[in-house]
């Protein structure tokens, strides 16, 4: 059965990104420099494949924008965007596999979930979790949690509507950073 599982690198003060949008560091990809790990049979390939084998991805709108919604498929996948705005010019005609959907997060994930089948449907973006988990159609969360401090920037839980139950699914801690993965307790 397909579920809908939000992935995001974390400083440990709860950041995604720098006050810029970069993820930290000089270079701007602290908060990413876990998954260059050159170990092939290490966590950071099972990642990978479970990046790979998803069906879709739902992203927030902000978060596409900045990436150019991944020049207009996501390594193949759909991408599905709740918005109420219309897409932006290439999003609307250039982009096939982009679509944005403008009868709310709901309408959106049942859109990639039947979109993915039986695989997962990934999720980007903060404001978009979030919304996710308060309308109920968020089904797990994976944190890579890095060692790092960045003390300002944008948050990942800064809005929630409420106190939200997680139970842990699996831990994997390396040297670069913690991978947590949690079911959404409903």
């Amino acid at each position: 059965m397909s579920a809908s599982v939000l992935d995001m690198s974390m400083s440990l003060d709860g950041y995604i990104a720098d006050p810029d949008d970069f993820l930290g560091g000089e270079d701007g990809e602290r908060l990413h420099r876990w998954a260059d790990s050159a170990d092939e049979s290490g966590p950071t390939r099972g990642f990978e494949d479970e990046w790979n084998a998803a069906g879709a991805v739902l992203s927030g709108r902000r978060t596409a924008e900045l990436m150019d919604h991944w020049g207009g498929s996501h390594n193949g996948l759909p991408i599905f965007v709740p918005s109420h705005r219309p897409p932006s010019p290439a999003a609307r005609w250039g982009y096939p596999l982009v679509t944005y959907v403008n009868d709310g997060i709901e309408s959106a994930m049942a859109q990639a979930k039947a979109a993915a089948g039986e695989r997962d449907v990934q999720v980007r973006g903060a404001y978009t979790a979030q919304r996710a988990i308060e309308a109920g159609v968020l089904d797990e969360v994976q944190i890579h949690l890095i060692p790092v401090l960045l003390g300002r920037g944008h948050r990942m839980f800064d809005v929630l509507p409420a106190e939200i139950e997680l139970d842990v699914v699996r831990v994997i801690d390396t040297p670069q950073a913690t991978h947590i993965r949690y079911r959404v307790r409903r």
